[in-house]
């Protein structure tokens, strides 16, 4: 993600999340070292994007979001693995986040990608409140080396 991406990352944020985070924060946020965040971008458009705060050897994935008209089309799985991966370059081998306990597709998503519920944070989203999920990804060495030789 680049600063020239934020106004077009704003207005998907807001689409997808409907209280998203502002222009504003995500320029804060994206000069940090300790972030690291990726979009999808097709002919100057951004498709998608996604987050991750880091710390020590652990990693908090904020937010993967995928504009509505296109879903479905492999392009949140291709940020997370990517995600994952630079996170991991910066020496992060844990990772965690939290997901509305609706959120069916997402949730199969982190699956597919290693995460497991860990435990449930209530009321934890509002518009409209809902708990969340907490699921948590451990590399082990095994791992790593497996994703190393792709």
């Amino acid at each position: 993600m680049e600063e020239a991406d934020l106004g077009q990352v704003a207005e998907l944020a807001a689409s997808v999340f409907g209280q998203p985070w502002s222009r504003q924060g995500f320029a804060d946020a994206l000069p940090m070292e300790n972030t690291c965040f990726l979009v999808a971008e097709e002919d100057g458009r951004i498709l998608g994007y996604c987050g991750a705060y880091l710390a020590a050897d652990e990693g908090e994935v904020i937010n993967v979001a995928v504009g509505l008209k296109f879903q479905r089309r492999g392009i949140a799985d291709a940020l997370l693995k990517e995600l994952l991966l630079e996170a991991g370059k910066k020496g992060a081998s844990r990772f965690f986040l939290e997901v509305r306990v609706s959120n069916q597709a997402a949730i199969r998503l982190y699956e597919k990608n290693g995460f497991q519920k860990q435990g449930i944070r209530k009321g934890f989203y509002q518009g409209p409140k809902e708990d969340a999920y907490i699921m948590n990804r451990i590399e082990d060495a095994e791992n790593q080396k497996q994703e190393k030789k792709c």
